[in-house]
């Protein structure tokens, strides 16, 4: 079976200068949940495209084939724009601003229509308020036609069984039916439910899960769906062995992965490509984006972006990783750390108020309270290296490109612009003076 996905249109109340199908469920744009669905049930997949079809092909992935429809004159003349993919036993219709069909419901579909051997079956719904939504008219509770909800009359009004617009055709009868059908509607255009006309026998699958076959006109309905995903892959994460203390309050884009037996707090947000390992402990307050988290990790109302965290790390809070951020097994990294572009072998401790940019710090190190590599002059960044087991004062500053070996301490509010070897205690600091009673002078004017 092939699938070809209708995603041509603008989106003119998205109010957006993005194509409509660009705008992202959960992290993910909704051609591309599409997409993702078609791929599991058939072995080729096509898409038409038509506004913006530059942006739209940079999401595309590159197995897909891609048809461009010119002058939008509806969903038969998207079809016809891609008359040379129509070959095969099967075609599946699907839209690219329907996100949430699942792959379960288009098995049943595809089941119906081969044990009944239709020419074309139809995924039909159900509606409190079928507005809008062109109507199914049955006869002996068998399928006479569709009719569009500019063109019904008023007892077909009443009906509230829908159309969807997803379906299932026999090929080479879709390719006959789209030579015969015509503009003569409401609209001007060619409607692909027309071709339905033209079909022997036709066949119908219901259901009843409502948000699987909503499509998305607005920026409403968008945060509709995306509510409703949300929820649904928060349970899965539930079901998998993932604790979510309190799902309303917590966003989890749908391509993160999580193990089992990590706690997830309230009002945290984890997004993009995010894989967290077995028993960690996420939030509350904390954002996490396309990091790489192992087991038994600890974050704690930080931010944490591009970053790497090996097995028993412990963060925050108020700590922010960075991209390039690195930390090996059994760092701990407390309130008001920054962390960018740089390495923390084993053990490393960075407790308090610390920047850490572009540096390789060795196993067991403490930074002190304060410190902060000096890496950017304005034009180039540099690097700080850091032996294993050094101890670097508070208050210190790290003037890259600096190397401070293994075993060395820095004395508090160093100043360190040479390189340092092993074993030894570096001080670079001004001498202290004290002038008694000065500012008992400085009141008397003296």
């Amino acid at each position: 079976m092939k699938t070809l996905i209708l995603a041509a249109g603008k989106g003119t109340r998205m109010k957006s200068k993005y194509p409509k199908v660009m705008h992202k469920v959960m992290g993910i744009p909704m051609l591309n949940w599409v997409i993702d669905r078609a791929n599991e049930v058939s072995e080729d997949v096509g898409v038409v495209l038509g506004h913006g079809i530059e942006m739209v092909k940079e999401i595309v992935p590159n197995n897909i084939k891609i048809f461009e429809q010119i002058g939008m004159k509806g969903t038969g003349h998207a079809v016809m724009a891609a008359e040379e993919f129509l070959e095969g036993d099967n075609t599946l219709i699907l839209y690219g601003d329907v996100p949430l069909i699942s792959n379960k419901t288009l098995n049943n579909l595809l089941s119906k229509h081969k044990n009944e051997d239709n020419d074309a079956t139809l995924l039909t719904i159900k509606l409190k308020n079928p507005f809008g939504y062109g109507r199914v008219i049955r006869e002996n509770n068998k399928f006479k036609k569709i009719v569009e909800h500019k063109d019904a009359n008023e007892k077909e009004l009443i009906i509230n069984e829908i159309n969807t617009g997803i379906a299932i055709y026999k090929t080479e009868k879709l390719r006959e039916a789209l030579k015969k059908i015509n503009t003569n509607n409401a609209q001007g255009e060619y409607y692909l439910t027309d071709t339905f006309l033209y079909f022997n026998k036709v066949g119908i699958f219901e259901t009843n899960d409502e948000f699987e076959v909503s499509g998305i006109n607005d920026r409403v309905q968008l945060s509709i769906i995306e509510n409703e995903a949300r929820k649904r892959h928060l349970k899965n994460l539930m079901k998998s062995g993932v604790t979510i203390i309190d799902p309303s309050s917590t966003y989890i884009d749908y391509g993160v992965k999580i193990g089992q037996d990590t706690i997830i707090h309230p009002q945290t947000y984890i997004y993009g490509k995010t894989i967290i390992g077995n028993e960690c402990e996420i939030g509350p307050m904390t954002r996490v984006k396309d990091c790489t988290i192992m087991n038994n990790v600890k974050v704690l109302r930080s931010e944490c972006e591009g970053a790497e965290i090996y097995n028993d790390v412990s963060v925050g809070p108020f700590t922010r990783l960075r991209t390039g951020a690195v930390l090996k097994s059994k760092v701990k990294i407390g309130n008001f750390v920054e962390i960018k572009k740089s390495t923390l072998e084993e053990g490393v401790k960075a407790g308090h108020l610390t920047y850490l940019g572009d540096a390789h710090i060795g196993e067991k190190t403490n930074i002190g309270a304060g410190t902060i590599t000096c890496n950017y002059d304005g034009k180039n960044k540099f690097k700080t290296s850091i032996g294993k087991n050094a101890f670097i004062g508070s208050n210190a500053s790290l003037v890259a490109p600096v190397k401070i070996g293994e075993n060395v301490i820095t004395a508090a509010g160093s100043v360190i612009t040479e390189d340092v070897p092993d074993n030894s205690l570096a001080f670079g600091r001004a001498r202290q003076i004290v002038k008694k009673d000065w500012v008992l002078k400085k009141m008397k004017g003296e």
